[in-house]
């Protein structure tokens, strides 16, 4: 994993206690879950809100030192979760049970195969509903609650007596094991208080996770030998605008317009490979609507993107920058071609005889 454990966590690897002191208002689930999270050194949770995890929100947001990153939905959030995981060590999601559970699945796959430590908080159903064999909204129909539980090492609050426990297994075993976990908190706990919310929580102890400095160094100078000798280097798109604008991210995106599916016209081409054309830069205007910093252009020669690129880091590098790149749908390297070739010849080998 590239990336450290938080600076909060010493050489021998024990979080140390923040002098957090409690009060009636902050001895709750909601705020106890906040302040252990901010321990770990996670200071922004990305969040999609539903019915369920209202509530919880609230405690969250109010803990000092947490900042709540507002996303268009759960996969973004996630991903973006998993982003943050990579650069501080550990990354949080919040979204609300089953519709927002299994939608974030995908981006928490991703962190399980990256061995990375995200978790995921989903605000649960009340309670009461547990054993009662209702059908719930955000359900699939059936009064069955497991199905994303099925898909997480998991930690479901829904009592108070265990829950400082649950949680701290829950976050110490994303940590130790650099893998992800889900806790969900019953959407009606979050703000009841606890005796054991009251007490300054025992540290955690956590190896410290160092990065290995000289391999970090020498892959990105690869990296950037590889791009620098690149005939048609690739550039990669980015998600969620109107939450970088928002967060007054100062990001460039190139958006490279080729009208399809280059990749899979060149294992076998047919009309199923062209797609509807959009105005890209101007949907990216009309999420700006003058709110926040963003420019746009669009360039269809090399000598355009040029002076987009001269443009993104001068004059509009306080921006949010958004490039669209409109190329042919066959402009692409040879080795993609060869490629499709071999995958086409692939595909199409008759089965073996009986």
């Amino acid at each position: 994993m590239i990336g450290t454990l938080p600076s909060t966590t010493p050489q021998n690897g024990t979080v140390q206690p923040s002098h957090h002191v409690s009060t009636p208002d902050t001895a709750t689930l909601g705020r106890h879950l906040a302040h252990r999270l901010v321990q770990i050194g996670v200071t922004d949770v990305f969040s999609v809100p539903g019915d369920f995890n209202l509530t919880l929100l609230d405690h969250l947001i109010a803990e000092p030192g947490l900042n709540n990153v507002g996303c268009c939905n759960e996969l973004n959030a996630g991903y973006a979760a998993d982003g943050y995981a990579r650069s501080r060590g550990a990354g949080a999601c919040v979204v609300t049970f089953t519709v927002g559970g299994l939608s974030v699945l995908n981006a928490i796959a991703g962190a399980y195969s990256e061995n990375l430590p995200v978790i995921c908080v989903v605000g649960g159903p009340n309670t009461n509903d547990y054993g009662t064999n209702r059908v719930l909204h955000h359900t699939i129909g059936l009064p069955d609650f497991s199905q994303e539980l099925r898909c997480f090492q998991t930690a479901v609050i829904s009592n108070l007596e265990d829950a400082h426990e649950q949680i701290d297994t829950a976050i110490s075993t994303a940590m130790k094991e650099s893998k992800p976990v889900y806790i969900s908190i019953s959407c009606n706990l979050p703000s009841i208080p606890h005796p054991t919310f009251s007490r300054e929580p025992i540290p955690f102890s956590l190896s410290p996770r160092l990065s290995n400095k000289m391999g970090l160094e020498a892959a990105v100078e690869a990296a950037a030998a590889f791009l620098d000798k690149a005939v048609k280097p690739v550039m990669v798109t980015a998600q969620d605008v109107s939450t970088m604008i928002r967060c007054g991210q100062k990001t460039i995106i190139f958006l490279i317009n080729n009208g399809g599916y280059t990749i899979e016209v060149e294992i076998h081409d047919g009309p199923y490979n062209v797609i509807k054309n959009w105005n890209y830069t101007g949907l990216v205007d009309a999420i700006h609507n003058g709110e926040g910093n963003c420019w746009t252009m669009k360039v269809r020669c090399e000598e355009e993107l040029i002076e987009a690129i001269a443009m993104a880091t001068g004059e509009k590098k306080d921006c949010l920058c958004f490039i669209e790149v409109i190329v042919h749908k066959d402009d692409t390297s040879k080795e993609l071609l060869e490629w499709g070739s071999r995958v086409s010849s692939a595909n199409s080998r008759p089965p073996n005889p009986q």
